[in-house]
């Protein structure tokens, strides 16, 4: 490209870093709409309407969760009560969500009820469901992190057990397997490319794709391993691919040349080191786990291009009450509910 990459003499400091909402439950993912508004998914069934002025509702059915859970229990066997992680609008509206929790993609209507979509996959239980995608041909793609229960036994684990699926006018089916902890997918500006996160591979893979929601020439994108878990992703206008490194909680980005710029710092280095110790020992626990975060998005799990322009970030978060947000250089990649919420 000829015109410079206005990340590269950009410098994003912690006191320009605000707050919106308050007493959230898990944030993992966030929509953000052209006025301002936001919808954060949300450990209590549903989602967390916030208004851009912070006015807060919640959008779920009653949901009857034990708030004596531990973290273990709630976060780390995450099974068998409503625990929504990816989001997608709808043309009208409502939510596709991938529910963690109970292990199936569901819609979440305006009014608040919930619609199952899904809770098998070829006669078989999904795993854990984490993240929906809608595409300009109507189909939804998803991924599932792993089959493995608990989930964090597949970090351990040398078996890449993740898959991505799509769901058309033929059905369900499975569209690539054999993936390292899938996380979110995202399309390039044409969808001719469907990036997806490894996580417990650390790495961004990509594909081609195809005539009839296929996908093929697989390759990895950027570094072969990156210095921490990616989560979340989202491409900026100029190319910029933005990922966070959940446990770490790092924002870097990677370039168009497919090199590595840190954005924004906010690890534990004590705690960092020794998750990267039994990562690669393969003797990862929840506790060696839940200690390594941040302080600004604990656990930072997902970027969020959002305001009328499109240039304030949004930072999603598993631990997190709060969601930080600040202004970036550069618009965001404008998603398909964009222009249909206008």
């Amino acid at each position: 490209m000829d015109v410079q990459n206005p990340l590269k003499n950009w410098t994003l400091n912690k006191e320009d870093i605000a707050f919106i909402g308050q007493d959230l439950q898990r944030p993992e993912c966030i929509i953000a709409v052209p006025n301002g508004d936001l919808w954060a998914a949300d450990a209590r069934g549903g989602v967390m309407y916030i208004a851009a002025d912070g006015i807060q509702k919640l959008l779920a059915p009653e949901n009857k969760m034990n708030q004596e859970n531990s973290f273990e229990d709630r976060y780390v066997k995450s099974q068998g009560e409503s625990l929504p992680n990816g989001l997608a609008m709808t043309k009208d509206g409502d939510f596709i969500i991938c529910n963690w929790g109970l292990d199936r993609i569901e819609k979440l209507t305006k009014e608040g009820e919930i619609e199952v979509l899904f809770d098998e996959i070829n006669g078989q239980p999904f795993g854990k469901t984490n993240f929906p995608l809608r595409d300009r041909k109507g189909r939804v793609w998803f991924t599932v992190t792993t089959k493995m229960q608990p989930w964090t036994e597949s970090i351990n684990s040398e078996q890449h057990d993740g898959y991505i699926g799509v769901i058309d006018e033929n059905g369900i089916r499975i569209v690539a397997d054999q993936l390292g902890g899938t996380n979110e997918i995202r399309f390039d500006d044409n969808e001719e490319w469907l990036y997806v996160v490894e996580s417990n591979a650390r790495r961004i893979s990509r594909f081609k794709v195809g005539e009839n929601a296929t996908l093929h020439s697989r390759e990895i994108y950027g570094p072969s391993e990156l210095e921490g878990f990616p989560d979340g992703f989202a491409f900026d206008s100029y190319g910029n691919l933005w990922v966070t490194l959940i446990m770490t909680d790092k924002l870097i980005a990677i370039t168009p040349e497919q090199d590595v710029i840190t954005i924004l710092d906010d690890s534990n280095f004590e705690a960092t080191q020794l998750l990267n110790k039994h990562y690669k020992s393969k003797t990862l626990t929840p506790d060696i786990m839940q200690a390594a975060h941040g302080e600004l998005a604990p656990w930072m799990a997902s970027i969020t291009f959002g305001g009328a322009d499109l240039k304030t970030v949004y930072l999603g978060s598993l631990q997190g009450t709060t969601i930080p947000y600040f202004r970036s250089p550069i618009a965001g990649q404008k998603l398909i509910h964009w222009d249909e919420c206008k």
